[in-house]
């Protein structure tokens, strides 16, 4: 998906977190090793909480905004919970961890 649609203006953003069942315990570099091995080419960023008071202010930001919201609430429940975000900068949909990218895809091109 990054692939065919990243001259249209997609930009995935990757945030590995370790607050899900110790699941990211690894260096930054490490992390970023493991992507690359599935050929993950989209942006990695550093290791961030993204719940609690320590959360990172993107994803603060993130769960607050009104279409940000999760099926219980704002906080973020396991690792690869997604956000779509439309060219103004809008949450249009959060995806949850189950939800497959395809579900995203589809939605994606009247974004770009």
């Amino acid at each position: 998906m990054y692939a065919r649609y990243f001259e249209r203006g997609l930009r995935i953003l990757a945030f590995p977190s370790n607050q899900f069942g110790n699941q990211e315990p690894g260096t930054e570099a490490q992390i970023k090793q493991f992507a690359q091995s599935y050929n993950a080419t989209f942006d990695m960023f550093s290791k961030i909480d993204v719940n609690g008071d320590s959360a990172h202010p993107l994803w603060k930001w993130l769960k607050d905004q009104p279409n940000g919201k999760g099926f219980l609430g704002n906080s973020i429940k396991w690792n690869f919970t997604k956000f779509l975000i439309n060219k103004e900068g809008q949450v249009v949909k959060r995806y949850g961890p189950l939800n497959d990218p395809s579900e995203v895809e589809k939605e994606l091109p009247q974004y770009l």
